[in-house]
């Protein structure tokens, strides 16, 4: 768990280090894990529905295509906790399979019930794993250790407009199959 200084200067170090690679997005390399987090080719309709989703909250903020500086600035605010004074990472070791992912998944999204029924609100964030190279040293992670996202932990501010933003739903048909 991140909070007061120590995660202040996490959130210094990541900024710093997301600034770096707008500059030179070569540099991306420096602090990523190895693997991909994301699909290395995304096809529909898993990339429409992401663009649908990205487009939405930038109309909501005011982004329009194209506004690089302020795209940045927005995906600099996961770096930031989106202001949550905490901040939580999840690691898992290295030697786990992929199905113990469903395990983990499970685990946090009791973190996040628990939080809910004590008036919190918590926003699972993938973005901290472009960074993971900084995180995991800073947190006290061993090398047995991968990263598997960050949190943020605190009160939602309801009056935000990005907080009233509803990303659309799939109908139960279109996923599942009955037998």
């Amino acid at each position: 768990m991140l909070q007061d200084d120590r995660r202040d200067a996490l959130v210094a170090q990541v900024c710093a280090a997301h600034d770096a690679t707008r500059a030179v997005p070569a540099r991306a390399a420096d602090y990523g894990e190895e693997g991909d987090f994301y699909p290395a080719d995304w096809v529909a309709p898993y990339i429409d529905r992401r663009r649908q989703n990205g487009w939405s909250l930038y109309d909501l903020l005011g982004i329009g295509k194209g506004e690089k500086d302020k795209m940045h600035a927005q995906v600099q605010r996961n770096y930031r906790f989106f202001d949550a004074p905490v901040g939580l990472m999840f690691t898992v070791d290295r030697v786990m399979g992929r199905g113990s992912l469903i395990d983990y998944g499970m685990f946090m999204q009791n973190v996040m019930l628990a939080a809910r029924a004590r008036g919190l609100h918590t926003c699972p964030q993938a973005a901290w794993n472009y960074y993971a190279k900084i995180i995991l040293p800073f947190i006290g992670a061993s090398a047995d250790e991968k990263l598997v996202c960050g949190m943020a932990l605190g009160y939602a501010d309801e009056s935000a407009p990005v907080n009233t933003l509803h990303t659309p739903r799939e109908t139960v048909e279109s996923f599942a199959r009955w037998v």
